[in-house]
């Protein structure tokens, strides 16, 4: 099975200590369609991604343009993380609480207050994230 990855092209925007900033554009589908001034569908956003920048190569500037790439499988992963899991938590605490006979509306804030413990616990793996998470410069 071959590994397959996303890349995005960026520009530098700031190097320290061996990370770059990388400032790539993200845009939704219809960003590229020709009457996209006459829909409020389309949007285009910047993202600033931490890149680690290979040992030894020292000749990336800020400013340049570069192209980073990520595994796909990581994206995934990140979707899952983002969204899929905290919804799952949602309706499972949403289910526990209303079996448990608390007042629907108790029950679903209490379900949305589980989000808190799930992100924190988020925030606290953050390293652990990062080096799953890894992107990388493919061209410069």
């Amino acid at each position: 099975m071959s590994t397959k990855f996303v890349t995005h092209p960026g520009f530098i925007k700031h190097i320290l200590n061996g990370t770059a900033e990388v400032s790539i554009i993200t845009r939704s589908a219809c960003a590229s369609c020709e009457i996209k001034g006459s829909c409020s569908v389309s949007e285009t956003t910047e993202k600033i991604i931490d890149v680690k920048l290979p040992t030894g190569e020292e000749n990336y500037q800020v400013g340049q343009a570069v192209t980073i790439k990520m595994r796909q499988s990581a994206g995934t992963w990140a979707i899952l993380f983002g969204y899929v899991f905290p919804f799952v938590v949602i309706v499972v605490a949403l289910i526990v609480f209303t079996n448990l006979e608390f007042d629907q509306a108790l029950a679903g804030l209490l379900s949305l207050a589980t989000l808190v413990p799930y992100y924190f616990l988020l925030y606290l793996f953050r390293d652990a994230f990062k080096k799953r998470f890894d992107h990388s410069i493919v061209s410069h």
